[in-house]
């Protein structure tokens, strides 16, 4: 048995891996980026981008010194994101315009799809960058109090917003998502978007609203889109989306009836597929050419784990 990393189960998974040990009020102020020295590192993300150092023999990194991020010019935000072995890490916001200022071959600006799909930094790098870009998404939008109004400022290194007007703490906010591998017997029920690449069919998914618990997020949403009840769901794994800043939390559901009605609002179709199937698809190897989304994503893991018997019993009925 080999140390290499799983490219079909959760060692595949992106933005799910990070050696970032976060900052938290907690540990007493944050440093500043002109105080931190050259030891310090900024991920600068130009809008959707992140400029990433590029070397043709290594692998890039998005880890820039302070006079590589100064060639920026004047960043929107600045935050500290913690350590990663012991060297302070911050963010920066920059228009879009600025990742000009960075010449190729030794420097590139891509967006976090992109980044994932070609593997462009190390995977312990890509949860990393996907904080810098959450977090930074989020002060763009609550630069005012939604209490009052007045303008916000950064606090506690940029985990938080302070209102001058009220004085009311604003946090930054992950949204929830269950995503959730329904299935019945030797089956499990996919759907596909009309957004959907051709072919391409998922696990169903939905954000969790106010009040309501992930396991009954699943089975509203089931319901919903597809009409089938649902009974017992359980917990399996969870994916950081940072579009902007979800988290996806992957769940095994019973299907408790067989027959589909989809909601031509949510899904272009959605059907039961057999085991066999759906191992085809992930082979790439469907005779209709159907597929599930790549290794990266976490419907692939569901799927991957359902296929090979990771996900063997059935979920324990709630009381």
């Amino acid at each position: 048995m080999t140390g290499s990393p799983d490219t079909t189960g959760r060692d595949a998974l992106a933005y799910a891996a990070s050696r970032l040990v976060r900052h938290s009020a907690e540990f007493g102020p944050p440093p500043s980026l002109a105080g931190a020295g050259p030891e310090a590192r900024l991920v600068l993300m130009a809008g959707e981008a992140v400029i990433l150092r590029a070397d043709p023999h290594l692998t890039g990194t998005a880890l820039l010194t302070p006079d590589e991020a100064e060639r920026a010019g004047e960043r929107a935000v600045e935050i500290f994101l913690g350590r990663v072995e012991e060297r302070p890490v911050f963010a920066g916001a920059v228009t879009e315009e600025a990742a000009s200022l960075f010449p190729a071959p030794g420097y590139r600006a891509l967006d976090l799809r992109a980044l994932v799909g070609e593997g462009a930094v190390a995977r312990e790098e890509q949860g990393l960058i996907a904080t810098a870009k959450s977090l930074l998404a989020w002060h763009a939008r609550h630069r005012f109090c939604g209490n009052c109004g007045s303008p916000t400022v950064v606090a506690a290194g940029g985990f938080r917003r302070e209102c001058g007007g009220c004085g009311l703490h604003h946090f930054p906010r992950t949204d929830p998502v269950a995503i959730m591998l329904v299935r019945r017997g030797d089956a499990c029920l996919l759907g596909r978007g009309p957004h959907f690449k051709p072919g391409m069919y998922s696990c169903l998914a939905g954000f969790i609203e106010p009040g309501e618990t992930v396991e009954d997020a699943v089975r509203r949403e089931t319901r919903e889109e597809t009409g089938v009840a649902v009974g017992a769901v359980a917990y399996h794994a969870s994916q950081p989306w940072p579009f902007p800043a979800s988290l996806m939390i992957g769940c095994v559901a019973e299907g408790l009836t067989e027959t589909v009605r989809t909601d031509p609002d949510e899904l272009e179709d959605a059907r039961w597929f057999s085991r066999a199937e759906v191992a085809r698809m992930i082979a790439g190897a469907h005779p209709e050419g159907l597929t599930v989304p790549p290794p990266t994503a976490i419907a692939h893991l569901l799927l991957h784990d359902w296929v090979e018997g990771v996900i063997a019993a059935a979920p324990r009925p709630q009381a």
